[in-house]
């Protein structure tokens, strides 16, 4: 984002920020490679969840199999329409940068990304029900696979929608010691806010993409009810409590719907196991540290045990 030029970022505001612009770039990519399509499978993998939880590492942990099609930064600005973007786009090198969240983790442009908000904000559900199948089967055939991968931690209020779509589909959540999620949260949401005091652009690029978790655009996930200031880390931490509720109240009972506590699934290789099970792929075994970090913030004693609480509820519900 820093190293947009004017064009790159004029680039990004013509394709991305209009809905007009996004909706007749997808009828002219359906209307070309559409009939090219001869497959029609389900058995799609979406990740979703509270960010700061392993969404990311679980993406890049099956995308790694080379089993699945994902959009990635390479499919940038035009999402919209990847297989003809592709004719026009130049060959470009795969650099490999440090990511915004200062959290050690590598992108490139063959990394993959929550790029398919942007399809799934620029319609309504009716539209969405009768396209979005369309458009995975366009991102597979650009990327000559079967099975579809997707991180987008806003499709937890569309599971159920998605899995109307895909009922053969998996839906994976990643959960988190409330307390290590929260301090990473409140942390991530004073890194973005002063990127993007120092850069606007960083703030319209994240609305483009429907990326609205931290910074100065950041909207909650369920509306507070007792701490509303985002400066305050009991903010973040009722935000986890508000999610995770409203999961295990919604989804527990979905077939195809899983949990993954987070420290387990670092921490034993038996969980990777029987998440490649599950997936009917081989996950990559890996070894790495459970990020915990000193907090030196002081919780709302009734607000964190409530929280703890409900992280052993979510262990103990956990169906795979």
């Amino acid at each position: 984002m820093n190293n947009y030029n004017f064009f790159d970022r004029l680039n990004h505001q013509f394709f991305l920020s209009n809905h007009y612009v996004k909706k007749s770039f997808f009828e002219l990519e359906k209307k070309i490679f559409n009939k090219k399509i001869n497959f029609k499978l389900q058995d799609h993998v979406f990740i979703c969840g509270l960010p700061r939880s392993g969404t990311t590492m679980l993406l890049n942990l099956i995308h790694e199999t080379k089993k699945f099609a994902s959009l990635t930064y390479y499919d940038m600005p035009l999402i919209m329409a990847p297989n003809l973007f592709s004719k026009f786009k130049k060959i470009q090198k795969d650099k490999v940068i440090n990511r915004y969240h200062s959290d050690g983790l590598n992108i490139s442009l063959s990394s993959p990304e929550a790029f398919d908000e942007v399809f799934l904000s620029t319609f309504n559900e009716d539209e969405i029900l009768e396209n979005y199948e369309i458009f995975v089967n366009l991102i597979c055939l650009k990327y000559e696979k079967r099975r579809y991968l997707s991180k987008n931690n806003n499709n937890y209020k569309r599971i159920k929608l998605i899995n109307k779509i895909f009922n053969n589909s998996i839906f994976l959540l990643p959960f988190r010691n409330p307390l290590q999620q929260a301090n990473s949260l409140f942390f991530q949401n004073k890194n973005f806010s002063n990127l993007q005091s120092k850069n606007k652009f960083i703030t319209s690029y994240m609305n483009y993409l429907g990326h609205n978790e931290f910074g100065f655009n950041h909207k909650y996930w369920h509306k507070p009810e007792i701490f509303l200031d985002q400066n305050d880390i009991n903010y973040w931490l009722e935000q986890w409590k508000l999610f995770h509720l409203n999961i295990i109240n919604n989804y527990k009972n979905l077939k195809n719907f899983f949990l993954i506590c987070y420290e387990d699934f670092c921490s034993n290789e038996i969980e990777k196991k029987k998440l490649s099970k599950i997936l009917g792929i081989k996950i990559q075994s890996f070894s790495t540290e459970i990020s915990e970090k000193k907090i030196n913030y002081n919780f709302n004693e009734n607000l964190k045990n409530e929280c703890i609480e409900i992280y052993d509820t979510l262990k103990t519900v956990l169906k795979y």
